[in-house]
């Protein structure tokens, strides 16, 4: 009865440390695909793009060009 009941605890232990670890690995994937998105491009380019909409529609020039907007925006 008594061998039964540690190899209960042992199993116990054994899921629960590859649950543990598991859940670490997500944890370490999820923040390096976080600092990924950080690092990248496209959330740059797309609040530049706002930007550039927000100044055309203040102006009411749907017509200014790349050159006029980056002057804008500096």
């Amino acid at each position: 009865m008594q061998a039964m009941n540690l190899a209960r605890i042992h199993d116990k232990q054994k899921l629960q440390k590859f649950w543990e670890q598991k859940i670490e690995r997500h944890h370490q994937m999820t923040g390096k695909e976080e600092a990924r998105m950080k690092r990248s491009a496209l959330s740059k380019l797309r609040k530049e793009w706002i930007q550039r909409l927000q100044i055309q529609s203040q102006t009411g020039n749907g017509s200014m060009n790349t050159e006029e907007m980056k002057n804008t925006l500096k």
